[in-house]
């Protein structure tokens, strides 16, 4: 009886990343932390081993002959052995290892095996120049996320990997694996006129702000990151929070939608409709108990004020809690015509002061400090915060403000344009 080459390959690849991680299992003994950044890390290089993967059918660097069990003319198995083994075993084997060390590993074991998995995988000549790209974009950030995550260092950092995996599964595997699936036709966006492809463009930037915002909030509010096993140390219930309380269940849900009608596909904009029932139903309750088991009372208050769901025209603030406060220097012109513009606008929870009555120290930009006191920031940053406590429109200007690398560049000409530090000695009385 003679042996399917190709079932060997298949089978195999599962087989090999099985055996390693038991074996990595009895050696190691990892902590719940360390498998919790392990599976991150996994989720992150499904869509990465994806993207090169089909990258390389393009490009000449490997073709697949398979049949059954294709994802985008991938086999599946391959797929998620292939990411596994780039990511779970490296992550609980080599948790200290440079990333370097580790780099090398992984392509040395990938130039064994790769060439082992013929029929399946036929390699081109330049094949090595795909691996260098997964491993750069695959490997190590997977192995920074895991390790991160391990040790509950680098928030900021690990919930920006968190929210490009989170992007990257919704926006492309999930909606292939629902096209895979269902055998339903779809529209190529690239065949759309450019006005029509720049609009949706800006549809899908809605919910895609209302997610990177509300994962912004989490790091930098609450001390964590939206994965249920690395939560917010803290409730946070500023920024979108003080507006919506399911702000990034809600963005998933409007970005599926959004793609399917962008890909007139049915069965996408469904899963959207179907996340929306999950999120309400079943995910909400664990939720909810999850929440007040943690925050007792201040959850509840704030889950009587503030929708899951359908975003409040004003923003929540607990009435027992300190206004914000915005530094305003009265001896600057262009600052001083700002502190008016709030002033007039019936901002909630925020009183302005002039700068230079700042009780601690003498400011440069302008300054917002939470009401709590657990938070200060400033120049364009201090005024985004500061539109966060007018309505949602002007809220929605500040998180896009506020993203990571849109703040900076609007202060780099907000500062071009005269509003550079400048000292604003304090008052003595």
């Amino acid at each position: 009886m003679s042996i399917d080459p190709f079932l060997v390959v298949r089978a195999g690849s599962i087989y090999v990343a099985t055996v390693l991680t038991m074996a990595v299992w009895v050696w190691r003994r990892p902590s719940h932390s360390a498998m919790a950044g392990a599976a991150l890390a996994f989720f992150l290089n499904v869509p990465v081993v994806l993207a090169v993967s089909i990258a390389a059918a393009q490009f000449g660097w490997w073709q697949f002959t398979a049949t059954g069990g294709l994802l985008l003319g991938i086999p599946v198995d391959l797929l998620l052995s292939w990411a596994w083994l780039w990511s779970v075993v490296p992550a609980l084997a080599l948790p200290s290892w440079p990333l370097t060390a580790i780099a090398l590993i992984v392509t040395a074991t990938d130039v064994l095996l790769m060439p082992l998995g013929a029929p399946v995988i036929t390699l081109g000549s330049r094949w090595l120049v795909g691996e260098a790209i997964g491993v750069i974009a695959g490997v190590i950030p997977g192995q920074l996320l895991a390790r991160w995550t391990a040790r509950g260092e680098h928030v900021a950092g690990r919930a920006t990997l968190q929210a490009l995996t989170f992007a990257a599964l919704v926006m492309f595997v999930l909606p292939a694996t629902i096209l895979q699936a269902s055998g339903t036709t779809w529209l190529n966006p690239i065949t759309l006129p450019a006005w029509k492809v720049s609009l949706a463009l800006q549809m899908l930037a809605v919910p895609a702000i209302l997610g990177l915002t509300a994962v912004q909030e989490f790091a930098t509010r609450g001390g964590g990151t939206p994965v249920p096993f690395d939560p917010p140390r803290r409730l946070v219930t500023s920024g979108l929070y003080s507006y919506v309380a399911n702000p990034m269940q809600l963005a998933g849900v409007l970005l599926l939608i959004m793609l399917g009608i962008m890909l007139r596909n049915v069965w996408v904009s469904a899963a959207g409709v179907m996340a929306h029932l999950y999120a309400a139903g079943f995910a909400g309750w664990d939720e909810h108990d999850d929440l007040r088991r943690r925050f007792g009372r201040d959850w509840e208050v704030y889950r009587r004020n503030v929708p899951r769901w359908r975003p409040r025209y004003r923003p929540w603030h607990r009435d027992a809690e300190p206004p914000a406060r915005l530094f305003v220097a009265t001896s600057c012109g262009m600052c001083h015509q700002i502190g008016m513009w709030f002033a007039k606008r019936d901002a909630r929870q925020l009183e302005i002061v002039p700068a230079e009555r700042h009780p601690s120290r003498s400011l440069t930009r302008i300054t917002y400090e939470s009401g709590d006191g657990t938070f200060t920031t400033d120049g364009v940053d201090a005024i985004a915060r500061a539109l966060e406590h007018l309505h949602f429109w002007w809220a929605m200007v500040a998180f896009a403000l506020r993203l990571p690398v849109v703040a900076p560049l609007v202060q780099l000409l907000a500062d071009a344009s005269g509003a550079q530090p400048r000292r604003i000695p304090l008052d003595v009385p």
